[in-house]
């Protein structure tokens, strides 16, 4: 029997369960309806659905593929009942999922041609606004260039694929994006965003932004961090001019999905803060991030943050966290794309 793989570490009061183990490249999470989970992955190509008794969640979740051979299938999202798919320029659409559970449809391409360019960035985290606009980031080919409208931005479009508008410019890789719970509009969106490389270790930090109308730009490729200029690309072009981030999450830690907790399981002090997972540094010469982080709130500015697991041990990751999702009971589900998991996070009043 295989040795069960080491778990990263929790506050006092805090338990980690594996919910799965079998998802291999575990990226984006969608819920669907209650006990029912969808699960993205990148080079994989695959979707998961996992499915559980969310009356009693300890027990095992049984996991199904219920779609294959798809072109970097990290971002899912789970609307009106159908299942959207980011695959790089498409996105698809997988009808009624949550009765095909063991039959799943074909899926069907509801929006082609999205901007792509050989390079890195290229994998997406898609979500559905209050406006019930489906909301899609085109990440930049590089590490660090010059991008223009076409790419390093965010997008929306219709349902069907329909009406596609640019919202949000100057991001380097925005692959997390979320609203406050219960939101009615649009407006504001919280979005993570990764800093460039090759900068050194400390610099630039990777950003949580705030968009509060169409048409923002934060900086990207001239200016990092709200206050930092490029030493190539910064030459003539002032930070000033450009919307600062809201919170600095750190250099290199890779902050991808991130959602709002309301639940009432948690401790009250994280009620309302933003959730963030930290997929971890991969050229940092000492690792960072690896980490879930709270970024707690007070009248509607980030104020701190609390780490929620720490998938390092020393130097050693021991999780790859890649998107969060609370759940109707208060817990919260974790992706580990490093070891295939997803994990439950809960509390329990310290005694």
């Amino acid at each position: 029997m295989a040795q069960a793989r080491p778990l990263p570490s929790v506050p006092p009061g805090f338990t980690l369960n594996v919910l799965s183990d079998q998802v291999p490249g575990a990226r984006e999470i969608a819920l669907g309806p209650p006990g029912l989970a969808f699960v993205g992955t990148l080079s994989e190509g695959v979707v998961y659905a996992v499915s559980w008794d969310a009356a009693q969640p300890e027990k095992p979740a049984r996991v199904r593929i219920i779609a294959r051979d798809l072109d970097a299938p990290a971002g899912v999202a789970f609307h009106d009942g159908d299942l959207f798919v980011s695959a790089t320029t498409r996105i698809v659409r997988l009808r009624d999922i949550a009765h095909h559970l063991d039959s799943p449809p074909a899926p069907e391409v509801v929006a082609d041609h999205l901007p792509w360019k050989e390079g890195d960035h290229y994998w997406k985290f898609i979500a559905f606004g209050p406006d019930g606009k489906l909301y899609v980031p085109i990440g930049s080919p590089c590490n660090i260039c010059e991008t223009g409208h076409d790419f390093g931005k965010l997008m929306r479009m219709n349902a069907d694929g329909t009406e596609r508008e640019d919202i949000a410019f100057g991001l380097r890789n925005s692959v997390g994006l979320t609203w406050p719970v219960g939101a009615t509009a649009p407006f504001p969106l919280y979005l993570t965003d990764n800093g460039r490389d090759w900068m050194g270790d400390t610099k630039p930090s990777d950003e949580l932004n705030r968009l509060d109308r169409p048409g923002q730009d934060f900086g990207f490729p001239h200016c990092h961090q709200g206050d930092l200029p490029d030493p190539e690309f910064g030459a003539g072009h002032s930070c000033a001019d450009y919307t600062a981030p809201i919170f600095l999450l750190g250099p290199h830690v890779a902050a991808l999905g991130l959602r709002f907790y309301e639940g009432s399981m948690l401790p009250p002090a994280l009620r309302g803060s933003l959730i963030v997972a930290e997929h971890g540094s991969w050229n940092s010469s000492t690792p960072v991030g690896y980490r879930v982080v709270a970024v707690t709130m007070q009248g509607g500015k980030p104020v701190g943050e609390n780490v929620l697991l720490n998938g390092l041990s020393e130097r050693t990751p021991l999780a790859r966290p890649a998107d969060v999702q609370p759940l109707p009971d208060g817990s919260v589900l974790i992706s580990d794309e490093m070891h295939g998991r997803l994990f439950r996070l809960t509390y329990t009043q310290a005694r």
